[in-house]
């Protein structure tokens, strides 16, 4: 036990390169021998708050090599104790020996592999020549998602709707300094129909992407909504839309954007286009043409989590 690293928040902060992180996770998601069950989800009541939370325990495998398992929990009632939704704990482990390697802050890890994951679909799905980012949330995901497309994309606006008009000032503010304009907006609607990629990260239970509101040749990011009973996406813009998610096993189960139409009749499996799976491993070339309107939705997965504490392990030991 003595040779165990602790990597912390500020050093997965302070080395990020979405580039290098988004090319891991692509070689991942297409290595074959990678073994990933479906991860626990265990809801447990708080009547203090008068919310569920949620116990995530997320396990992966590459067998011989690396192994890890992520223990999260999400409380979206925490903002009244001053605290994150999110929490939670990585272990990375020798496969071979058993072993733990390191242990890593996750809540960190989680927003950066996440960014990254939306990022890589961006890569298969947006047009290449997008240039227009609309934010929709202003909670930690929010400046990662930025970060993350606008590195494989010639992004050059930005703009950041939440339901706190100061919050999303501020994350303007923490990036003036990059190569973008970037701007924060009040009403949704002003600049949904304009931009060509749309990336929501909320717990809302009510949708926020209409439909009436998109246009060919946009891409639409849905990353938070991670209850069945939670969308950000209305039927409508499940209907105009090429869907896409990063698994098959999670996307259909775990989301209400996904879950919700397929129960009722709105969207059946075989209607859902690809996986990152299968795009990374190109059995699937993602967006065919520039008029589609293409959806991803994420509900995050294990391997993501094994790539990205493999990526920042590395980082450390080097």
């Amino acid at each position: 036990m003595k040779n165990i690293v602790q990597i912390d928040a500020d050093f997965v902060e302070n080395n990020t390169n979405f580039s290098n992180l988004i090319a891991d996770l692509e070689k991942m998601f297409a290595n074959k021998e990678l073994l990933v069950p479906m991860r626990h989800h265990h809801d447990f009541p708080n009547p203090e708050v008068g919310m569920e939370s949620t116990l995530l325990l997320m396990p992966a495998w590459n067998p011989g090599k690396q192994a890890g398992v992520k223990i999260a929990t999400v409380s979206p009632a925490n903002g009244k104790f001053d605290l994150p939704a999110i929490q939670a704990i990585y272990i990375y482990l020798d496969a071979l020996k058993g072993s733990i390697k390191a242990i890593i802050e996750a809540k960190s890890l989680t927003v950066k592999r996440t960014a990254a994951a939306s990022a890589l679909a961006s890569k298969y799905l947006s047009r290449k020549d997008s240039k227009s980012l609309l934010v929709i949330g202003t909670g930690a995901l929010s400046p990662n998602l930025i970060k993350a497309h606008a590195s494989v994309r010639p992004i050059e606006r930005v703009y950041v709707w939440g339901r706190n008009y100061d919050k999303a000032k501020a994350i303007c503010a923490d990036l003036s300094e990059e190569n973008f304009e970037i701007m924060a907006i009040r009403n949704i609607e002003d600049k949904i129909s304009e931009v060509d990629i749309i990336s929501a990260a909320t717990l809302s239970s009510t949708p926020l992407v209409l439909g009436k509101f998109l246009r060919p040749g946009q891409h639409v990011d849905l990353v938070g909504a991670y209850r069945p009973d939670m969308r950000e996406a209305d039927d409508d813009a499940i209907k105009k839309s090429e869907v896409f998610v990063d698994t098959y096993e999670g996307g259909l189960k775990e989301s209400g954007d996904i879950v919700i139409p397929l129960n009722t009749g709105v969207l059946a499996e075989q209607d859902i286009k690809a996986d990152l799976f299968l795009m990374a491993a190109k059995g699937h070339s993602g967006r065919s043409n520039d008029e589609q309107i293409t959806l991803f939705k994420s509900v995050g997965h294990a391997l993501e989590d094994l790539a990205a504490a493999t990526h920042y392990y590395k980082l450390f030991k080097n």
